[in-house]
């Protein structure tokens, strides 16, 4: 086998891995952090938290659906063009 061959497949292999643990690593921190208790008061009564929305809005499912089907008109598109252009490079087989 060619080293180069061999070189290259390692650092793929580590480039992999270490984009791999990168991405995992900062999904690791973001769901580890949260909030400490609040203070209890001067009676020692710890006060109900104020509740506040998060996130709001978002996108409607159609809207989803209508790109969901625009990616897969898209990516069948792009496979059937590139199967013709494909067929059209095979060397015909020359006949008597």
């Amino acid at each position: 086998m060619n080293p180069i061959r061999t070189i290259r497949r390692l650092a793929w292999i580590l480039a992999v891995l270490v984009t791999g643990t990168l991405a995992f690593a900062a999904a690791a921190s973001a769901t580890v952090a949260t909030l400490p208790p609040p203070d209890p008061g001067p009676a020692g009564v710890v006060p109900t938290p104020a509740i506040q929305t998060v996130a709001t809005g978002g996108m409607p499912g159609w809207q989803i659906t209508l790109i969901a089907a625009g990616a897969a008109l898209l990516a069948a598109t792009v496979a059937v063009l590139l199967d013709r252009v494909r067929t059209g490079r095979r060397m015909t087989a020359p006949t008597a």
